[in-house]
């Protein structure tokens, strides 16, 4: 429960941090931002697997880079599912997968939560 918890926290910084960098991505509050970071983790575990496999082809073809098109339809979706939140333009909402994503790994690296447990 802890580890979820913590997840929760270092995705809601990073979307709130990606929002202070990309001006395509805002909230209106913080609790909109908590909200994001759930809804987004729901469609990042049920959505996003299912387009990846119906986009293997294309995302084999591009080398991967078209899984860069999926992450900003799953901001896309949270999107439309939330309001208070906007993520401007498919360009922006990309820029903006883009960011989140360096966020996120760096602060789930230096936080520590990628460590093995022995």
């Amino acid at each position: 429960m802890q580890d979820l918890l913590g997840r929760w926290i270092i995705n809601t910084v990073a979307l709130l941090l990606t929002a202070a960098l990309v001006s395509s991505l805002a909230f209106s509050n913080v609790f909109v931002a908590l909200l994001a970071a759930i809804i987004l983790g729901v469609v990042n575990a049920i959505i996003r697997p299912v387009f990846l496999v119906l986009t293997l082809p294309l995302n084999i073809l591009t080398l991967g880079l078209f899984t860069l098109v999926i992450n900003a339809l799953m901001l896309k979706i949270v999107d439309g599912l939330l309001a208070g939140m906007s993520t401007g333009s498919f360009l922006g909402t990309i820029w903006a997968a883009i960011i989140l994503s360096i966020i996120s790994t760096l602060l789930s690296y230096f936080l520590g939560k990628n460590t093995k447990k022995a």
